[in-house]
């Protein structure tokens, strides 16, 4: 993640400077098991509905996904970087590691996993290879 610091320290980085070179990188090369590293040992960025409470590491905020309304299908959005963003998603974002992944992926419904969907190296997985891929 690069982010600039201010001078008064107090604050975040703005959504825009949160970014995954590996993540990145692998996407642009389409490399699978590039994609599956930079998740397993990196970050990725995430839409939020609502980020977090500033002053409660515990909160880190309500995870944006998207139900299609013909088919009740919920997708999670990844993002390697979160100029990637589409305008039309929640303006916040979150960092988020392999563990949280893991957890999330698991406790959710969840039929679909984009990375990167609008580009400008979209992915798709199932939350089962993105599973397999932490776990390996």
């Amino acid at each position: 993640m690069a982010a600039k610091k201010s001078k008064s320290g107090k604050n975040k980085p703005a959504p825009e400077e949160f970014r995954s070179d590996a993540l990145a990188q692998a996407l642009e090369k389409q490399d699978i098991a590039a994609v599956a590293l930079a998740l397993r040992h990196g970050i990725t960025v995430v839409p939020l509905v609502k980020p977090g409470a500033r002053d409660n590491p515990l909160d880190t905020g309500e995870v944006w996904t998207y139900r299609d309304p013909k088919s009740g299908d919920l997708a999670l959005l990844l993002f390697s970087d979160a100029k990637n963003k589409p305008e039309n998603l929640p303006p916040g974002v979150g960092i988020y590691t392999a563990d949280w992944l893991r957890k999330f992926l698991v406790a959710h419904p969840i039929t679909t996993v984009f990375l990167d969907i609008a580009g400008p190296h979209p992915m798709q997985a199932s939350p089962e290879e993105i599973l397999k891929a932490l776990d390996a």
